[in-house]
């Protein structure tokens, strides 16, 4: 059955068309995204929903949406979807941060330009029937030194068009690497130097609680005077109120918004002050823009619902189209190995060490670490996924670690797991072989090489004669028949596992009967979704 897509704000043609090419039913209904109870009302019929700014993809639609497996937003910002809602339910949330960032990188510039020579109150006067040519006196771009906080795709865009300009350029980003900075030709810095060398100070970072009012009343006043300050990135990382009195006391001496704390803004401390130019969040309005953006929303979304790939997703690690076959089978392995220690373990988990090693080391362990995490935890939550179980792990408190190393055994590569309780510390290992199957090849220490069978029953117990004899006549006794089997020991008479592939479901009566053998430590019936 095809994936279905509902579209519920205006996308174009073009976009709405690959979907369908791609094997994906999608209803278009550009003006539903307003219609909050017929949306509601719609939304548990579809596994993948796109939207612009329009839909609001609150805590409630999500708990509607129960055959969601995507939202994706056209554009970078994804205020209007409650992340963590939708992270709990397991539905990924892409956006598209790159179809808008020329768009939006121009604006800024213009913006600057704008306040730089006044054009706004320039045409307005001029329009009115005024010649006030003495009193819209600007300054000039070149030469003077812009401070951009964010050199990210935007920041970098905005810090190249202003180089072409020549202009100086600084900048603050702490992801931003020294060697970079000089391939991009601008200075890196601190914060508190940038503002006291800049012309002028444009932003480019996203809303965080460490970004919030990162230009405020106190960072203001450390600017040099007659700073013209641009931001199209997000509302509230200027102190509106602070940077007003700083323009009325001629501190500053413009600005350029494009957001604000607040949107609609319908009221601003900046109206109406002299040589402040604002727009409706025009920055990622043009029409290269909206088409971009809409186009690549539609493939990733695609490209998730039919193959697997997942791209510029803000709750799940990203798997490439490329990736997503050669991933796969260790995928299922990470999610093989989580689901066995999820299984036999009965007290609560404290600590978790994911081993990669050999070629696993290299492949994408974000993914791989969340398909473990998600087996691990299915146990008890069973409509956990890839993007739920990181946040359930986290919000259990349960330390988590990674190693990669390279290769130390016979095998190419594989994955181990290492899970500490309160009550011992257990091990489990895999690899996948060529055929694309999952195997276990280590057991609490003892290796062993196993398939994974729908039905199982793990067995761990001192190895003594007449165990395997004992095993049989038990469950034959029970009518269970046993269809293989797998043994290993750690040395003779010392601590040994048994794997019994059966046919169907094993009651806790037979299990019973099994853990009576004083040998015999544990017995547990193991489950497993089998491709």
């Amino acid at each position: 059955m095809a994936p279905r897509v509902l579209v519920s704000d205006a996308l174009s043609e073009t976009a709405v068309q690959i979907f369908r090419d791609r094997g994906v039913e999608v209803d278009f209904m550009p003006k539903l995204g307003k219609d909050k109870e017929k949306l509601l009302e719609i939304i548990g019929d579809y596994d993948g929903l796109a939207i612009r700014s329009a839909t609001k993809a609150t805590e409630k639609l999500i708990a509607a949406a129960t055959n969601l497996k995507v939202i994706g937003r056209a554009g970078i910002g994804v205020d209007n979807v409650d992340i963590p809602a939708a992270s709990r339910r397991g539905i990924i949330v892409m956006n598209t941060p790159f179809g808008n960032s020329i768009t939006t990188a121009e604006h800024a510039i213009a913006l600057m330009f704008a306040v730089a020579r006044q054009l706004p109150a320039a045409d307005t006067s001029t329009q009115a029937g005024k010649w006030e040519k003495s009193k819209f006196m600007g300054v000039e771009i070149t030469g003077k030194t812009l401070g951009v906080i964010g050199a990210g795709n935007i920041g970098g865009i905005v810090c190249s068009r202003a180089i072409g300009l020549k202009m100086h350029v600084v900048a603050y980003d702490p992801f931003l690497s020294k060697e970079r900075a000089e391939e991009m030709g601008v200075t890196k810095v601190e914060l508190d130097e940038l503002l006291a060398r800049a012309d002028f100070i444009t932003l480019h970072v996203p809303m965080t609680d460490k970004t919030r009012g990162i230009l405020g009343a106190e960072a203001l006043a450390k600017t040099k005077k007659g700073v013209r300050i641009i931001n199209c990135a997000r509302g509230g990382l200027v102190d509106e109120a602070a940077l007003a009195e700083a323009i009325k006391s001629g501190h500053v001496a413009g600005a350029g918004f494009d957001v604000f704390e607040v949107e609609p803004a319908t009221e601003s401390p900046l109206f109406g002050l002299p040589n402040v130019v604002c727009t409706p969040h025009l920055g990622a309005s043009t029409t290269e823009a909206q088409e971009n953006v809409a186009l690549q929303v539609a493939e990733q979304m695609s490209d998730y619902l039919v193959k697997g790939a997942v791209s510029n997703a803000i709750n799940m690690p990203s798997i490439t189209a490329e990736e997503a076959p050669i991933l796969k089978p260790f995928i299922r392995l990470a999610d093989v190995l989580g689901s066995f220690a999820g299984q036999v373990t009965e007290s609560p988990i404290k600590e978790i060490e994911i081993l990669y090693d050999g070629v696993t080391s290299g492949m994408n362990t974000k993914a791989l670490t969340s398909a473990l995490l998600a087996g691990l935890i299915r146990n008890q939550v069973a409509d956990v996924n890839m993007v739920s179980a990181p946040i359930m792990v986290k919000e259990k408190g349960i330390i988590l670690s990674e190693v990669k190393r390279d290769k130390t055994g016979v095998y190419d590569g594989y994955i181990k797991l290492t899970i500490t309780t309160e009550r011992q510390t257990r091990s489990v290992a895999g690899t996948v072989f060529s055929d694309g199957k999952p195997r276990f090849i280590q057991i609490k220490g003892i290796n062993m090489d196993a398939d994974v069978g729908q039905h199982m029953i793990y067995i761990a117990n001192t190895d003594v004669p007449g165990m395997i004899g004992f095993m049989g006549s038990t469950l034959g006794d029970a009518g269970v028949n046993i269809a293989n089997f797998q043994l290993g020991r750690e040395k003779e008479s010392g601590d040994a596992i048994a794997l019994l592939y059966v046919d169907g479901v094993v009651d806790q009566a037979v299990l019973d009967k099994l853990t009576a053998h004083e040998a015999i430590k544990q017995a547990k019936p193991l489950v497993f979704n089998v491709d």
